[in-house]
């Protein structure tokens, strides 16, 4: 008998394919498009996302991990996976075996994996992935001709992309550190031309820089947050604006909701949830939600943040704890056991974004969708 979870994302697939559209007319038909889709595809469903995007033309997928590409061709799932994060050695076999392509930053690595090629009798595609300003993962632009003269000279592996990527495109309208970035990589890339390299495949732009500069989009484009209806930043819209550009439609793709677990009526000045952080000042009516910090409901969300229910906003009080979160539905009428109540997403003519959650915890919405538990249910819904 099928039952019907306690907490649930829904996964909206018109305004994935929706948001897929309006990058895909920005870009053009003629580059790539690469769906990221690490980080179980930014909290969406890594499955989910990626068996809905797998039949688009023109569409790589990105991860971050091994076990992403895995899961990924476990489930039949197939377009050209890139992972983008650090294959360790001992997992270097599993990523030639699925077919990955692999971001690659160090000469160790390239030995390794070339090492394993051979046993396996098999080829790995690369992508250097070249540092120009991020100063994490990738090599300094000085060094990429060695490294690509390295790959080359081992018949297993194939080197096929160079990228990179913005360090401060999204908390800015000033452009000026991201341009002296696209100038190091594409002095990088030319440096790799004169000496007789051929990449076809160059990336280095990312959802603010795909909506923003037209001149980073190389032959392949990254878009992360926005494929799932997000803007990067209030700062990528500004710049958006000043710049006299149409802002790009997107549409948020997820909605996270759970059933009322109990609703009881308590009296004036009564003490709610841990630590009695709030004390009712009139007789109230209490909704008790199933979830909590363990589901990614961040305790800072305590005494505010709200829930919606039947429409209406129902302010959480007390602290959220971690498998309860107790909303007042005083000025709700009718809220009754097992209504749904929305955590993120619409109900009727109001809605409560991922963006406003990350205001009030002070972090971003990649985070607070991000952090939403991999084990709860995703639901596919159009509309």
């Amino acid at each position: 008998m099928k039952t019907v979870p306690l907490c649930w994302v829904e996964v909206d697939r018109s305004a994935l394919l929706h948001n897929v559209r309006q990058f895909r007319e920005i870009v053009g038909p003629e580059r790539t498009l690469l769906a990221v889709v690490k980080a179980n595809a930014y909290g969406h469903g890594l499955l989910e996302i990626a068996g809905v995007l797998a039949g688009l033309p023109g569409l790589w997928l990105g991860v971050n991990s091994v076990e992403e590409a895995a899961a990924l061709h476990g489930a039949g799932i197939r377009p050209p996976v890139l992972i983008l994060g650090y294959v360790p050695f001992d997992s270097l076999g599993e990523a030639v075996r699925l077919g990955a392509r692999l971001t690659v930053s160090s000469d160790k690595t390239v030995a390794r994996l070339a090492e394993v090629c051979r046993r396996m009798k098999r080829r790995a595609f690369l992508h250097i992935k070249v540092e120009t300003g991020t100063h994490r993962q990738g090599l300094p632009p000085e060094d990429v001709p060695r490294l690509a003269r390295k790959i080359l000279g081992r018949k297993e592996l194939v080197l096929e992309g160079l990228s990179s990527h913005f360090a401060n495109i999204e908390d800015t309208t000033d452009p000026s550190y991201s341009k002296r970035q696209l100038e190091l990589y594409s002095r990088t890339l030319a440096s790799l031309e004169r000496r007789g390299f051929r990449l076809p495949v160059r990336h280095m732009s990312c959802t603010a820089s795909t909506i923003l500069f037209p001149q980073t989009y190389q032959t392949m484009v990254r878009v992360g947050i926005g494929l799932y209806g997000c803007w990067p930043s209030k700062e990528t819209y500004l710049s958006c604006r000043l710049q006299k550009r149409s802002p790009v439609e997107l549409r948020p793709v997820l909605s996270w909701r759970c059933r009322v677990a109990q609703v009881k009526r308590v009296r004036r000045g009564a003490s709610i949830g841990y630590g009695g952080t709030y004390r009712t000042t009139r007789p109230s009516t209490l909704a008790v939600l199933p979830v909590g910090y363990s589901d990614g409901y961040s305790r800072a969300l305590s005494n505010a943040s709200f829930v919606l229910l039947r429409g209406r906003r129902a302010p959480v009080r007390g602290r959220v704890a971690m498998n309860f979160t107790v909303a007042d539905v005083t000025d709700i009428p009718g809220v009754r056991l097992e209504d749904t109540a929305t955590l993120i997403g619409r109900d009727g003519e109001d809605a409560c974004s991922a963006e406003h959650l990350a205001s009030l915890t002070g972090t971003i919405a990649y985070e607070v969708l991000s952090r939403i538990n991999p084990a709860l249910p995703r639901v596919l819904v159009s509309g």
